[in-house]
């Protein structure tokens, strides 16, 4: 059975660059906040319009409306997520359906995979890291961002300790492409032949 590898890591670490290794190596990846940018455009949008009139535009949900009716109000956050999680749910089960018979090893790429509790589903956890200092800088250069913005999104987020603390596996970003694609490389050979176990949701 395919083994089922959670990948994560807090804003700035590098996990979607670490995704795209696992991808250039021939492993598929199924990319969570991808899916949530999907199922807005799609199967969500009548479900969060009900819930949420005025939210919806043309068909797809306004992410800047939603975030206002949300943003701040912890009751109403929860009622999105009850919508959307288990339509990424089968999306997730799909996507394992599909790969079971292909390949020894599938990555879910969650970025709030322990604060969601989505290491049940995985048969381990890789945490993406890198020292503190690195990780600001490079939030700080993106278009946008403030100290606010940026202590404002790690406030939701697990402690990059406490996350490696729960982590089977480790990759450091803070040391360039070859090394991560050599961590990553290294990873697959330690879990090749590992049976994985199924899950069902």
């Amino acid at each position: 059975m395919t083994f089922v590898l959670g990948l994560t890591g807090s804003i700035g670490m590098g996990k979607s660059a670490t995704a795209d290794l696992f991808r250039r190596l021939g492993v598929p990846v199924h990319d969570a906040d991808a899916t949530v940018h999907r199922l807005y455009r799609g199967r969500a949008a009548p479900l969060i319009e009900k819930a949420f009139p005025g939210t919806v535009a043309d068909g797809a949900v306004d992410r800047a409306k939603m975030g206002a009716v949300v943003l701040g109000n912890p009751e109403r956050m929860k009622h999105l997520e009850a919508i959307v999680h288990p339509l990424v749910r089968d999306e997730e089960e799909a996507f394992l359906e599909k790969v079971s018979a292909l390949s020894p090893v599938a990555v879910l790429d969650i970025p709030l995979l322990f604060e969601t509790r989505g290491e049940a589903r995985c048969d381990a956890v890789l945490v993406v890291t890198a020292p503190a200092f690195v990780q600001r800088d490079r939030v700080m250069a993106r278009p946008g961002m403030t100290e606010e913005k940026f202590h404002a999104i790690l406030a939701k987020q697990m402690k990059d300790e406490d996350k490696r603390a729960r982590a089977h596996f480790l990759v450091d970003t803070s040391r360039g492409f070859a090394s991560a694609e050599a961590q990553v490389r290294s990873i697959l050979a330690c879990l090749a032949g590992r049976p994985g176990r199924r899950h069902r949701f």
